[in-house]
């Protein structure tokens, strides 16, 4: 069904599936939604997720992409590079430089390549300090996909990406329905046709953000994100390390009805209500 029997995605923990939690303490995520989207319920598609949280450019282009390119398969998703230019001092230009080169191999191997760009993070209260680094990012990508032929996922005029609700508590990572959305509108870019819009509404907020509270947000995020991740950074650690890939080979879904496969969890829904 749409012409992709087999499909890989690579990159770091946004599309290992951070923060779509599944009841066994794992991921979902948007990459295992949309291979679900593409399974529709086939035995005979297979997927592999080789993503892992904290992952710069360079290991994702040494360590995933040979893989990928070993493996050929009719889809490959790329979204890098984060992890790269939110590190102060980083130079956007030559993160991209690098990215195209994953790109363009890709690509020379006669893989289809579906592309991500950043979100905006005009929403989020200190990373929206990120958004002109994140804009320039994201102007190099359209060009590196337009050169090569890829596709790309257009996360910053995502509007529901650009409510507080589709962010989880980290301001790095996307919640469950975020995820949802995040699917719905990489399989629109790939040509499917579905039911549902990723443009829906989010329902209406109950209770009106307070400045007092975002203050508050803003200390608690400072002392439960932020500072345990410029640690990480001063030691050279990552959030990935000792784990491996949630799904290294190429390997059939376990079938799900359909409806299941287009539904975003329940905990999800009340988050967003």
């Amino acid at each position: 069904m749409y012409g992709i029997d087999s499909y890989v995605a690579i990159g770091d923990s946004f599309t290992e599936g951070l923060n779509d939690d599944l009841p066994d303490g794992s991921f979902r995520g948007w990459a295992d939604r949309l291979a679900e989207i593409l399974a529709a319920g086939r035995s005979d598609f297979r997927y592999a997720n080789l993503a892992l949280r904290g992952k710069m450019l360079d290991e994702i282009l040494d360590e995933q992409l040979p893989i990928a390119l070993e493996l050929k398969p009719d889809l490959v998703t790329l979204c890098a590079g984060g992890n790269d230019i939110i590190v102060p001092g980083a130079d956007v230009d030559a993160v991209t430089e690098r990215l195209e080169e994953g790109v363009a191999k890709l690509r020379e191997a006669g893989i289809p390549v579906l592309m991500f760009n950043g979100p905006d993070t005009k929403v989020l209260s200190v990373m929206s300090v990120l958004r002109g680094k994140v804009a320039i990012y994201n102007t190099n990508l359209w060009a590196i996909a337009d050169r090569h032929g890829a596709r790309m996922v257009d996360l910053w005029t995502m509007d529901p990406l650009h409510d507080r609700r589709a962010w989880s508590d980290d301001r790095l990572h996307f919640s469950p329905e975020a995820h949802y959305r995040i699917a719905l509108r990489a399989a629109e870019a790939l040509g499917i046709p579905l039911e549902r819009d990723w443009r829906e509404p989010w329902p209406e907020e109950v209770l009106p953000s307070r400045w007092i509270d975002s203050r508050r947000s803003d200390l608690t995020w400072t002392k439960v994100h932020l500072l345990p991740w410029i640690r990480r950074q001063l030691r050279g650690e990552s959030m990935g390390d000792g784990l491996s890939p949630k799904r290294p080979q190429l390997a059939p879904l376990v079938p799900l009805d359909v409806l299941e496969v287009l539904e975003v969890p329940d905990n999800a829904r009340q988050q967003a209500s």
